[in-house]
């Protein structure tokens, strides 16, 4: 029964909840891609190159057909995902330094010390 504990405890750390979010919205957002990818991109390819369909592009080597439409499609899929990764990091990075940049509030003491030296002052 020990064991069990600790696995749940374990499992329902923050990291391990955020993790299943973060591959859960990853799964969403790569169905979302490849859509784009088949109904939109590879259509126009193929209007590009005067063929039916990306998946019919193959190179024929002797008898043996490597058909490269799938891998063509996959290729752009990971470059559209990688980008928009690119720049989502690009952007937390952004928002990471300006609360970096932006100085901490003045304690209040020092505040109180400064209001009675200038006090003292006239």
């Amino acid at each position: 029964m020990g064991m069990l504990k600790e696995f749940k405890e374990f499992a329902m750390k923050g990291n391990i909840v955020d993790l299943a979010v973060a591959v859960i919205i990853a799964g969403a957002f790569g169905k979302i891609v490849t859509a784009l990818t088949q109904s939109i991109i590879m259509p126009v390819i193929s209007l590009l190159i005067g063929k039916e369909g990306v998946q019919d592009l193959s190179v024929t080597i002797g008898r043996t057909v490597f058909p490269i439409g799938v891998l063509l499609q996959a290729v752009i899929d990971f470059i559209l995902i990688a980008f928009v990764l690119f720049l989502i990091i690009k952007l937390m990075n952004k928002a990471i330094k300006k609360k970096e940049a932006a100085p901490p509030p003045t304690p209040e003491d020092i505040l109180l010390l400064r209001e009675i030296r200038d006090t003292l002052r006239k």
